[in-house]
């Protein structure tokens, strides 16, 4: 699998879900609505899911493997680490999500690598 586009679409600052995100792979399939949520113990990805007839999740696109799933993760955790940083470096306001609390707020002026 060959992550050739990552882009976060948009931000959420006040609830567990910190991004939507889209996915370009091999340059051939995109998949939209990808979350990256703060769960109790760290951020991690939620793959675009609907509810079915018996109120039942189901992703409804998902990698296979568990490396693949692994390297999807990690590849958009870094991507949107990297947003935050942007903003940051461009001066303005960034919350930063916190494990377990309610993550701090800097001025990008502030914010030092």
């Amino acid at each position: 699998m060959n992550i050739t586009d990552i882009r976060i679409r948009k931000t959420y600052n006040d609830t567990r879900l910190k991004a939507l995100v889209s996915v370009t792979i091999d340059g051939d399939l995109a998949v939209h609505d990808i979350k990256v949520i703060e769960g109790p113990e760290r951020l991690f990805v939620a793959m675009p899911s609907r509810k079915d007839e018996n109120g039942t999740f189901r992703d409804i696109a998902h990698p296979i493997t568990s490396d693949a799933r692994h390297t999807l993760e990690q590849a958009i955790l870094a991507q949107y680490a990297q947003y935050l940083e942007g903003l940051a470096e461009s001066g303005q306001t960034v919350t930063y999500p916190a494990h377990g609390g309610e993550g701090f707020t800097v001025p990008g002026e502030l914010v030092r690598e």
